[in-house]
């Protein structure tokens, strides 16, 4: 028996060819089939060069263990995360691998109502069956049929704003050359049919899997240029990126200047509460300041949670909360069955523009103004639990509010830190936080202090 390491905490991903292939994926689609038994499932890929037939193995493998399939053709996740709670189906899978290198690729996997299957909810049981390959014979073998999710997805998006109140406004969208542009070009053609007065300025649209700008993941700085850029050249409202599989989705302001989703955590909380004062609000613990601060100013109520997918969504659920929102650029929604989405949150940044009549920098850089943040700085540290215990230990006496949420953050009132070992990567993750008014020493005092810590 081969262990397989493409197998993650949250979802599948390996090198093609010796971490995943054809036959791995095969035996996934026929381990999720054994151990779930749904009657139907919904699969997608995105635009990689490998992931039709990595799709087309996946869907054998399904087929093989009885379970009927339901081909969305090329996807974002979201697409396959909407049709597995909007349709008669009792799961889904999704094969991309996002913003990976490009001799890469994976799946996220979804239960019933688009419900997470990750290392702890299922996800081993499938590697487990997997790597035995101990399948079982079934009287009869599942159907492959094509449906097209995309008209009902729109019609779905659209519920988020309200079309007579939205503004003329200018907006760049950049596809990455990933899976968006197909759902940008819909949007587009539901706005211009319902006459609302949005200008689309479309670059890297076409969906295109050998990357010719790069591959698209906005979160690096040196990624940022070309949405920056036809902002200013267009004199465009808003810009905005997405990454590959486009659930992530990354604002830019009329000034071209990238926002930190920890900002748009409020930009978005502040939507809802808008709409709804009273509902609740989720955040992780890496930077909690300016999403307490805008919660409480508009009459909401704040739940912290762990970090990561799996975790915001049952918090959502455990609390009924609207929306919830990480600074990694993760948003999530009720409405969305708790999934994330790179779409929503846009939509709703325009009608929060609209009703505001403000333009994007002044929503923002208040809350910049008031809470400015380091963004996250990654370490490469030998042992991150013994990196963690020193920075615990070196602050010990000045008796900060400590919180073990995820990581260890510590509170000194005017400063604030969180140091977290990454689920994903072998990386030591620092956010740092201050606030601004009563605080008497610059962002980069901290981030000096703390690097030589963590590097010393």
């Amino acid at each position: 028996m081969s262990q397989l390491t493409c197998f993650k905490a949250y979802d599948i991903r390996g090198k093609l060819g010796t971490e995943l292939n054809e036959d791995i994926a095969y035996k996934v689609g026929r381990a999720y089939g054994q151990i779930y038994q749904p009657k139907t499932v919904v699969i997608g890929c995105d635009i990689r060069l490998s992931s039709e037939a990595l799709k087309q193995a996946t869907i054998q493998g399904l087929n093989d263990a009885g379970v009927n399939v339901l081909d969305l053709g090329m996807t974002g996740t979201e697409e396959v995360y909407f049709g597995a709670f909007h349709l008669d189906v009792q799961g889904g899978i999704e094969v991309t691998a996002s913003h990976n290198p490009m001799d890469y690729n994976g799946m996220k996997l979804v239960r019933e109502n688009a419900r997470p299957i990750s290392a702890d909810t299922g996800l081993k049981d499938i590697q487990a069956l997997a790597e035995l390959g101990t399948f079982e014979d079934v009287s009869k073998k599942g159907t492959i049929q094509p449906y097209n999710i995309l008209p009902e997805f729109i019609a779905h998006l659209m519920t988020y704003i309200d079309p007579a109140k939205i503004r003329p406004l200018k907006l760049v969208m950049n596809a990455g050359n990933g899976a968006a542009g197909h759902v940008v070009d819909a949007i587009e053609t539901k706005f211009k049919q319902l006459s609302i007065p949005v200008e689309f300025i479309k670059i890297h649209n076409d969906a295109d899997g050998t990357f010719p700008n790069g591959i698209p993941n906005p979160i690096l700085v040196e990624n940022r240029d070309s949405t920056r850029n036809a902002v200013l050249e267009h004199g465009a409202d808003m810009g905005i990126a997405w990454d590959g599989d486009f659930d992530r989705c990354f604002l830019f302001d009329e000034k071209g200047q990238f926002i930190e989703g920890y900002y748009i955590v409020g930009l978005l909380a502040q939507a809802f509460l808008l709409k709804q004062s009273g509902e609740k609000i989720v955040h992780d613990p890496r930077l909690v300041w300016n999403t307490l601060d805008i919660v409480h100013q508009y009459q909401g109520q704040t739940v912290q949670s762990k970090s990561g997918h799996a975790f915001i969504k049952d918090v959502m659920r455990e609390h009924n909360a609207v929306y919830g929102g990480e600074m990694s650029a993760h948003h999530y929604f009720r409405d969305f069955a708790y999934c994330d989405s790179g779409m929503i949150p846009w939509l709703l940044a325009i009608a929060v523009l609209s009703e505001t009549q403000k333009n994007l920098s002044a929503l923002v850089e208040g809350m910049i103004a008031k809470f400015p943040c380091s963004g996250e700085i990654n370490f490469k540290v030998a042992d991150t639990q013994k990196t963690i215990q020193k920075i615990f230990d070196h602050f010990a006496d000045q008796k900060p509010i400590i919180d073990q949420t995820d990581g260890v953050s510590l509170d000194f009132g005017t400063w604030r830190v969180n140091v977290r070992a990454s689920n994903t990567e072998p990386l030591l993750r620092l956010n740092i936080e201050s606030t601004a008014s009563k605080n008497p020493q610059p962002m980069q005092f901290y981030i000096e202090e703390l690097t030589q810590l963590i590097q010393g």
